[in-house]
C-alpha cells in the first residue's frame, strides 16, 4: 500500500510539472493566456506603433475624449461602440480611467469587435484633485476623481494639438460626426436651467463675476475644446481656482442643479463658447426613469445623453433599448447592466 501511495504522488508530481511547462513552452494553447498575448501584442500596435512612430496618421482624425472608471466602464464602450459603428471619419480615442480599470478595458477592446479602433489608455492621478473637491448635496457620486479628469486634458494629452471632444461615458452617439459638432451646447430639454440652478449668487466672489443669474446654462457632459487656446488662456488654473474656493466657502453645490466638475466650467467660460444644434445633446434621459421623449424624437436625435440619477445600464432607465443596442458584453463578465426581470 504503501508503494502505491508513492507511486501516485511521483505521478501526480510529473503531471504538475508538465502542466507548468506546457504553460510555459505553449501558452497559445490555454484561451486565457492567449488573449492576454493578443492583447499585449494590440495594445503595442495600436497605442505605441500607430501613435507613437505614426502620429502623422492621425493629423486629421477627430480626437474623442472619454473617461469613465471600474463602475461605468461599459458605458464607455457602449459608446465607443456607437461612434465606431455610426462615424464615416477617422476617430482616434483617448481613454483616461483609474487604474483598477485599465487591463479591463484593454480585454474588452481587444477581444471584441473593437479591436481595430485606434486608442490610447491614460490613467488619471487621482492625487491631482485630492484635497480639491467638495460636493454638497445628495449626489456624492459627483465627487468622484474622475469627473474632473476634463480639466487636465492638455497635461494628459500634451501631443494633441488643436480640438478635443469631451463626451460623458453615459451618451450614445447615433450619426457620424460632422462639422455641426464644433462647441459645447445650450440646452435641448423639458427642464429650463439657468446660471441660478447651479451658481450660488449670494457669494461676494461670484457677485463680482457680474454673471447674469438667467443666463441659459449648458451641459458640460458634451464639448470641444481647442487645446492650443487652453493651454493659452491657462484654464487649467483657472477651473482650480473655483474648485479649491469652494472646498473654502460655498460656490456652488446646493443649489438644484447640483454641483461635480459642472459649476467650475460654467464659470470660467461664461459667454465664451457658441451654439450646435441642439440634436447634437439631447440630454437629461438619466433625470427620471419614465419616458421624457417619443421614440420617434430618440430616433432623430444624433447625441443621447443619461446625465443623472438613472443610468441606461441601471435596473430602470428611459430609452434603454437605445443604449443596449451599442453594449458588447464585457468578456470578463465583470460589468453586467441591471436587466429587469
Amino acid at each position: 500500500m504503501a508503494l502505491c501511495s508513492t507511486k501516485k504522488v511521483i505521478l501526480l508530481t510529473v503531471c504538475v510539472w508538465l502542466g507548468f511547462m506546457v504553460v510555459i513552452w505553449f501558452p497559445e494553447l490555454l484561451p486565457h493566456l492567449k488573449s492576454k498575448r493578443a492583447i499585449d501584442k494590440g495594445i503595442y500596435r495600436q497605442e505605441a506603433d500607430d501613435y507613437k512612430s505614426n502620429s502623422s496618421l492621425h493629423k486629421d482624425a477627430v480626437h474623442v475624449c472619454i473617461t469613465s472608471d471600474k463602475n461605468t466602464i461599459g458605458g464607455m464602450v457602449a459608446l465607443i461602440n456607437s461612434i465606431y459603428s455610426n462615424t464615416k471619419h477617422h476617430v482616434f480615442f483617448h481613454l483616461v480611467l483609474d487604474a483598477e480599470s485599465q487591463d479591463h478595458l484593454r480585454i474588452w477592446i481587444e477581444t471584441t469587435k473593437l479591436k481595430d479602433i485606434h486608442y490610447q489608455i491614460k490613467v488619471f492621478p487621482e492625487t491631482w484633485v485630492k484635497g480639491k473637491i467638495k460636493v454638497r448635496g445628495g449626489r456624492q457620486d459627483l465627487a468622484k476623481p474622475l469627473n474632473y479628469a476634463r480639466y487636465y486634458l492638455p497635461k494628459l494629452f500634451p501631443d494633441i494639438k488643436g480640438r478635443v471632444l469631451f463626451i460623458d461615458d453615459d451618451s450614445i452617439v447615433q450619426v457620424s460626426f460632422s462639422s455641426e459638432c464644433s462647441s459645447a451646447s445650450r440646452r435641448l430639454t423639458l427642464m429650463k436651467n439657468n446660471y441660478a440652478d447651479y451658481i450660488d449668487f449670494k457669494s461676494k466672489k461670484i457677485k463680482e463675476m457680474k454673471i447674469d443669474p438667467t443666463e441659459c446654462a449648458f451641459n458640460t457632459g458634451v464639448f470641444i475644446a481647442d487645446l492650443d487656446l487652453w493651454r493659452k488662456f491657462n484654464i487649467t488654473n483657472q477651473l482650480l481656482h473655483w474648485l479649491e474656493l469652494n472646498t473654502k466657502e460655498e460656490i456652488y453645490g446646493n443649489e438644484r442643479g447640483g454641483g461635480g466638475s459642472q459649476p467650475p466650467m460654467m464659470i470660467v467660460f461664461y459667454k465664451k463658447y457658441t451654439n450646435i444644434d441642439p440634436g447634437w445633446h439631447v440630454r437629461y434621459l438619466g433625470w427620471t426613469s419614465g419616458t421624457s421623449y417619443t421614440k420617434q424624437f430618440i430616433r432623430m436625435a444624433k447625441l443621447l445623453h443619461w446625465n443623472g440619477r438613472f443610468k441606461p445600464w441601471g435596473r430602470v432607465s428611459q430609452h434603454k433599448d437605445v443604449w443596449l443596442k451599442y453594449y458588447i458584453e464585457d468578456p470578463t463578465g465583470k460589468f453586467k447592466p441591471a436587466r429587469k426581470n
